[in-house]
């Protein structure tokens, strides 16, 4: 379940980069009971980060399949010993 607290913790730095760091995931900020902006620690943003970049390298794959651009397994293997020697 997603943490949401008031802008008012943000005062206490030392509260929020701990809360940040123990829960490992985004802390949702709200300002007069509306969402205004989501903190994170930098642990977690990368690991997100690093999810998002797979996520368009599996989409760019699915097109190329879809568009008959793949080629199988061992065709690209057998391309790389070539290449390289093996």
């Amino acid at each position: 379940m997603p943490k949401i607290m008031p802008i008012t913790v943000l005062r206490d730095t030392n509260e929020i980069s701990d809360t940040c760091r123990k829960l490992n995931e985004p802390i949702f900020i709200t300002k007069n009971g509306h969402g205004d902006m989501v903190v994170m620690s930098i642990e977690a943003y990368e690991r997100d980060f690093a999810l998002v970049e797979v996520y368009r390298k599996l989409i760019v794959a699915e097109n190329q399949i879809a568009n008959g651009e793949a080629v199988n397994a061992e065709t690209a293997f057998d391309a790389l010993r070539k290449k390289y020697g093996y």
